[in-house]
């Protein structure tokens, strides 16, 4: 009965066709014949060979995200990070240098001041606000350039175009070119077209935007390049990364979605952030949509939207612990990391260590992660967490 049960002859009709994507999990992938295991490729999508290597449900997300940047190709990883590794691991040796905007997310400069430092790869951080200061840091070691718009918890909005052109211009007087990586998670495919901007990597975390649940932990990799795209597509196969059929399903089932939830929370925060600037004990609203944040006319002229995001800095008389109190009242407004679900979040920062540069406001701040919540009940919770700080 064992053997009947596994090697049963009955094979479902194929004509089967629906709205969600079909979930195929595998390990193991049969071949018809020993002529089909020696033929068939699964770098160009046009055959499977083992579950690691792809499956119709995470080549059709690979496909859909590729879209959704404006790419040709994409490869998926565990988390945003382990992406994030995936293009250091696939582009830095020995010797290589890395260069990392000072208002870079955290763990993409821990990777690389440990484990890359470990490998003999060095790194510099530079001034995103500042083109001249990204040309000074550029050496002959130089190989990577992470780029992110907006600034991790701050929401900078560097001027791309003008960093790139620093790039592009270093380049030309180098045989191995210098490569461009975009962390486009914030923009999530909508408010950014990044290889239109001239980039050559653009990367997600696909926890956040296109998941919308707050219940995935993926990323993706994306480029136009096929060269650059079949060296990250081998390092991801020897370094043996791979996404679980449920959760690519989850990501291809909250992307029809992504532009409605995107339009709603960027109308939301930006409401909010406006709000805020006006409120007592605020010394400043970091979000691009306003005029006096950091980069908003690079923003203006460079992005299509902005996202759930703003963060808060208090003035200099509300102590760390009013804020940690703040935060505490806050009923909506949840503690906790990651951003684009559903839930409201914030979390406080002490800023200093964060930034190698000198932070020139007060330590303390409040990100805020707007969800889909009704707007008046978030400004209600804004404002009565407030009194704390009075």
């Amino acid at each position: 009965m064992a053997t009947q049960l596994i090697h049963h002859p009955y094979r479902a009709p194929a004509a089967f066709d629906a709205v969600p994507v079909g979930v195929y999990k595998a390990s193991t992938v049969l071949f018809p014949n020993v002529a089909a295991v020696r033929a068939r490729r699964w770098q160009d999508k046009s055959g499977y060979t083992y579950g690691l290597h792809g499956t119709p449900t995470t080549f059709t997300l690979e496909e859909r995200i590729a879209t959704l940047e404006g790419g040709r190709h994409c490869v998926l990883a565990p988390s945003g990070l382990a992406a994030i590794a995936l293009v250091d691991l696939a582009l830095l040796r020995a010797g290589d240098e890395v260069l990392l905007p000072d208002n870079a997310y955290g763990p993409n400069k821990a990777l690389a001041a440990h484990e890359l430092a470990h490998w003999g790869i060095g790194f510099r951080i530079y001034d995103p606000m500042d083109p001249a200061d990204l040309a000074a840091a550029i050496t002959p070691r130089t190989r990577l350039v992470w780029l992110e718009a907006a600034g991790s918890v701050t929401l900078e909005f560097p001027d791309l175009p003008a960093l790139l052109a620093v790039v592009r211009q270093a380049n030309a007087a180098r045989e191995v070119p210098i490569v461009t990586a975009l962390d486009d998670t914030w923009g999530a495919g909508i408010a950014l077209r990044p290889f239109e901007l001239g980039v050559d990597i653009a990367l997600q975390a696909l926890t956040k935007y296109p998941s919308g649940g707050a219940d995935v932990l993926m990323g993706a990799v994306v480029t136009r390049d096929d060269a650059l795209h079949q060296t990250l597509l081998m390092t991801h196969m020897r370094l043996g990364l791979g996404v679980g059929a449920n959760d690519a399903e989850a990501v291809l089932r909250g992307l029809p979605s992504l532009p409605l939830r995107y339009q709603a929370q960027d109308a939301s925060a930006r409401a909010l952030a406006s709000w805020m600037q006006d409120q007592p004990r605020v010394a400043r609203v970091f979000h691009p949509a306003l005029p006096d944040s950091p980069g908003h006319a690079a923003w203006r002229r460079d992005a299509r939207a902005a996202a759930a995001l703003f963060s808060v800095v208090f003035d200099d008389a509300v102590s760390a612990a009013q804020v940690d109190a703040f935060c505490d009242a806050l009923r909506c407004f949840r503690l906790g990391y990651s951003w684009a679900g559903p839930m409201s979040l914030c979390m406080p920062y002490e800023m200093p260590p964060l930034r190698q540069r000198p932070w020139r406001h007060a330590p303390h701040l409040v990100r805020f992660a707007v969800g889909l919540e009704d707007i008046e009940d978030l400004r209600a919770d804004l404002a009565q967490a407030m009194h704390v700080l009075a």
